[in-house]
């Protein structure tokens, strides 16, 4: 199977998962929560914090939280959807192939790694850990959350991969080291950690 397509990101897909209450799949109090939860936690950690990328960012719902948390920090939103960019200005560009000319100290992956096949999904995570010097923020469904009956189904985009949740580990394990709730920590960077707070390989 190809990964999604820049298609797929229309104005009817973001009425659905996005806009229209009865079938989104966003709820921005948990945005809220999840936005102060990563950001105060790189804070407390005192990771250097001046750019921001949120890739994949859709709507924008975490360009609230970074300017709150970190004032005066540049977010700067890259989106593959062409509506999305035209509504919102953001940059056009995916995952698996953006580049900027300086890492970020923090990058924000939220619900794009399963529309990628498993090709494309290991350039992704190879090209995050080119873009990130710090923190990272990863969102994915994994084929054991299905499995556990976590995901809403009747909710959820029944076009996205089904990875096993190591698949996105090793790939994450090479440039990152995990420290829970889905925040990573890049190996560029230079905080000091104790050895309960990360996770052991």
């Amino acid at each position: 199977m190809q990964s999604a397509s820049e298609q797929w990101f229309d104005e009817a897909y973001y009425q659905r998962f996005y806009f229209d209450k009865k079938t989104s799949v966003i709820d921005v109090e948990h945005s809220r929560r999840l936005g102060a939860f990563v950001c105060s936690y790189l804070a407390y950690l005192r990771v250097p914090m001046a750019r921001v990328l949120d890739i994949g960012c859709g709507i924008g719902l975490w360009k609230e939280a970074v300017s709150q948390h970190f004032p005066g920090v540049s977010y700067h939103g890259v989106e593959l959807s062409s509506y999305l960019c035209e509504r919102y200005g953001w940059e056009q560009g995916s995952v698996v192939d953006y580049r900027n000319a300086e890492p970020f100290d923090l990058v924000i992956c939220q619900g794009v790694l399963p529309y990628l096949s498993a090709t494309d999904l290991k350039l992704a995570l190879d090209n995050i850990g080119r873009l990130s010097r710090g923190g990272l923020y990863v969102e994915a469904v994994s084929r054991e959350d299905y499995d556990r009956g976590v995901i809403d189904e009747d909710l959820t985009d029944a076009r996205l991969f089904r990875h096993r949740a190591a698949l996105y580990r090793r790939g994450l394990e090479a440039n990152f080291r995990e420290l829970g709730g889905g925040v990573w920590l890049s190996e560029r960077c230079e905080v000091p950690l104790f050895e309960l707070e990360c996770k052991q390989g």
